[in-house]
């Protein structure tokens, strides 16, 4: 069973950064893809980044520029880099990972971003 661990979110003010980590209990050179979702109260889980082992990223229109997804295969870890970060950034987000018709989602961690 595979298993995505979440880490690093936590409290900002508006204009700052923070990167969220997520750590695969396998090698994430397996999966199709691996992403961020994030949901906030309220609303439906919504894209907000994905990278495919080719290194190959999209992000959702609202934090493009602002935000970077990146991998490190050795650490079995993908990155969020959150920067200009917006009181509408907070959310709960959660690690996602694509393997054929299979999906595996992390536990979340709770990044709230104060105006």
């Amino acid at each position: 069973q595979v298993q995505l661990v979440e880490s690093g979110g936590g409290l900002v003010q508006a204009g700052g950064s923070l990167t969220v980590s997520c750590v695969a209990s396998q090698s994430i050179s397996v999966f199709d893809a691996m992403g961020w979702y994030r949901q906030a109260p309220g609303k439906q889980r919504e894209l907000v980044a994905r990278i495919t082992p080719g290194g190959s990223t999209n992000y959702a229109d609202s934090v493009l520029g602002r935000f970077t997804i990146s991998r490190d295969n050795a650490k079995n870890t993908v990155y969020l880099q959150m920067n200009s970060l917006k009181p509408e950034d907070s959310a709960v987000y959660y690690c996602n990972a694509k393997k054929r018709v299979l999906t595996y989602w992390g536990k979340g961690t709770l990044i709230t971003v104060s105006s």
